[in-house]
């Protein structure tokens, strides 16, 4: 049985971070800036309310006879009272005899285009602590970008304005940091292990360190762009967010309403439709929250019974990269263009270059952990340099067409010009055979 290392780390993380969160907020209200001290209690108490619904939601609480552990929650101890939980169940482990066990059936990674099928056997201690995991993960997935993001944008936001970096500030900007990436590492985990439901995963510590790099210069360069250009354009950083952000939320529902597909009724037995839909939106919404800063490995797919797309999208990864790559230089160039005074002392090109450069290096980072360190890159039907290659291939042939149009364009314009001319020297060259006093004129 593994130590349940994920479950400790997720609730280090949630109480360090709403403690800081409460000291700054108490330290902004006795400063006099009753603006910063509400959104900041704000972005603390919102997510810590949607991780308590989703503690409850998972373990099935509500229909379960449990009014302690519901009130707990309702004092927003869940998290705390789930990593107990979970230890009593690692630690108790093995004492007493399971009373009935599963057998689960995987498959091994293929070596050599061989692949064997491993029978394990589960216990119900087992069990239950993979039920407290998963439901860690998803609640470090909903406190990193529901959360600790926009606390993260506003912190930054804060000390571009004052132009000062406190140490409360720092350290707490520095814990939202670490939130967010390792919010977006398990959500690659979470991605991996659904796509690959079949088969024995096992991610390596160097694929770890791979996604921990990409995700750390992806965010870090996105949230800085995002706060660069609201302290210089104040107004317009809300239609940014709102099209990232709507953009994101309402595209699983242009999808689901194409495919014609039936409404999902498998989501949980004793929901009824009102209860089901609220769910879907309250996932679409935090899928929003995601790609609002980086790369959601985890695509929601509605007219699927998981809800999740299992296939591979290269393209689809690709083209988000590259809009996102042209979003962050446009807006670190009107941010260049309408600097003020606050940055006077600040060498702006270069870091208009360094922000790029790092998202560059996200980048980089994302493909080599795609090409080399996915625990699941042999059952790839293609690799990611082969859609690159694909995609750039395709990019090139839409930039060619409309020249390849207007040339042919431009020939269909002179044939009839070289026809006319054709015809006149040959009607010329009949009239010189025809005529007799031409051609003695013409040899004289």
């Amino acid at each position: 049985m593994k130590f349940p290392g994920s479950v400790l780390v997720s609730l280090v993380l949630f109480l360090s971070e709403t403690t800081a969160a409460l000291c700054l907020s108490v330290a902004y209200r006795l400063a006099g800036d009753p603006m910063w001290h509400w959104l900041t209690l704000l972005f603390a108490l919102l997510p810590c309310v949607l991780v308590q619904l989703s503690l409850v939601f998972i373990h099935r609480d509500v229909t379960r006879d449990r009014p302690l552990v519901l009130l707990l929650h309702l004092l927003q101890l869940g998290p705390l009272v789930r990593c107990v939980e979970a230890f009593y169940i690692y630690f108790h482990a093995g004492r007493v005899e399971e009373p009935y066990v599963s057998i689960t059936k995987k498959w091994q990674m293929p070596k050599d285009g061989y692949s064997e099928e491993i029978e394990k056997e589960v216990g119900q201690a087992e069990r239950k602590l993979c039920v407290h995991r998963s439901a860690f993960s998803r609640a470090s997935v909903i406190q990193a970008f529901l959360g600790s993001a926009p606390q993260l944008t506003l912190q930054l936001y804060i000390c571009i304005m004052r132009q000062e970096v406190t140490a409360a500030r720092s350290t707490f900007m520095i814990l939202s940091l670490l939130s967010i990436v390792y919010g977006a590492l398990r959500c690659n985990i979470l991605a991996i292990k659904i796509k690959y439901d079949d088969y024995d995963v096992r991610v390596k510590p160097v694929a770890y360190l791979c996604i921990f790099l990409w995700r750390s210069l992806e965010i870090a360069t996105r949230v800085t762009v995002l706060v660069l250009f609201s302290s210089v354009l104040r107004i317009w950083v809300f239609p940014v967010v709102l099209l990232n952000f709507f953009g994101f939320c309402f595209y699983p529902w242009i999808l689901f309403w194409r495919s014609k597909s039936p409404f999902p009724e498998n989501i949980e037995k004793e929901f009824s439709r009102v209860g089901t839909t609220i769910v879907l939106c309250l996932l679409t919404f935090l899928y929003a929250g995601i790609n609002m800063f980086c790369w959601s490995a985890v695509q929601v797919e509605l007219s699927d019974p998981d809800l999740i797309s299992k296939s591979q999208n290269w393209c689809q990864m690709t083209v988000y990269y590259v809009l996102r790559l042209v979003e962050n230089a446009f807006l670190l160039l009107m941010w260049y263009l309408y600097r003020t005074d606050i940055y006077l002392y600040v060498c702006t090109p270069m870091l208009f270059l360094k922000l790029l450069l790092s998202y560059c290096m996200a980048v980089f980072f994302m493909l080599v952990f795609y090409q080399f360190c996915h625990p699941c890159k042999k059952l790839f039907s293609s690799s990611i340099t082969e859609a690159l290659l694909f995609c750039s291939k395709f990019l090139c042939f839409i930039c060619k067409s409309p020249k390849s149009s207007v040339l042919t364009d431009k020939a269909a314009m002179k044939s009839p010009e070289n026809t006319d001319e054709t015809r006149s020297s040959s009607k010329t060259i009949d009239s010189q055979k025809g005529n007799p006093h031409l051609s003695v004129s013409s040899n004289a």
